[in-house]
């Protein structure tokens, strides 16, 4: 498996999914982006890849 496969499975295990749509926390994207060692960009990229939104957003920008 690659790394942006097992980076984009561990994005997909932490979203939780909620009425039907799967959301992860910013604080949670930043955790993965440091576990992985990459961008928080490339943790974005996937998120939009794969239909997840990000919520409690660190900065205000997402809800």
């Amino acid at each position: 498996m690659s790394k942006e496969e097992d980076l984009t499975n561990a994005v997909l295990e932490r979203a939780q999914e909620a009425n039907g749509k799967k959301k992860l926390a910013c604080a949670e994207a930043f955790e993965l982006a440091q576990e992985f060692g990459t961008e928080i960009i490339e943790i974005g990229r996937i998120c939009n890849r794969q239909n997840v939104r990000i919520c409690k957003c660190q900065l205000g920008c997402f809800k």
